[in-house]
């Protein structure tokens, strides 16, 4: 178990900084204290069920990062997308299917 809570404080911090999110912004966005956070990331303490599943959706995190921290990781930046995008409303969703029609309308043909 060790493992796994050395991942999960590795991985949670390496998918706050990729967000450019600080630990006080992490920390009130699940309620709990900068000072939990930072023990969730030295490894020093390890979440609930609740709140682990709180932080993965929060920060995307792919949770055979977390569970799984020996086996090889894609973690492509397709992938990444498509995690946020289960989080998008309908209108968010519009919004991003016009700006990746626009982009592809606009490449260069070859």
């Amino acid at each position: 178990m060790s493992d796994v809570k050395k991942s999960l404080g590795t991985t949670m911090k390496n998918a706050r900084n990729a967000l450019n999110m600080t630990q006080d912004q992490l920390a009130e966005r699940l309620k709990v204290t900068k000072r939990y956070i930072m023990h969730l990331e030295s490894s020093r303490k390890k979440p609930s069920y609740d709140l682990l599943f709180k932080i993965i959706r929060e920060l995307n995190i792919q949770p055979d990062l977390i569970f799984y921290p020996e086996k090889p990781s894609k973690d492509s930046r397709i992938e990444d997308l498509i995690r946020m995008l289960y989080n998008c409303d309908e209108r968010s969703i519009q919004i991003v299917r016009a700006t990746v029609k626009a982009a592809l309308d606009s490449q260069t043909k070859e």
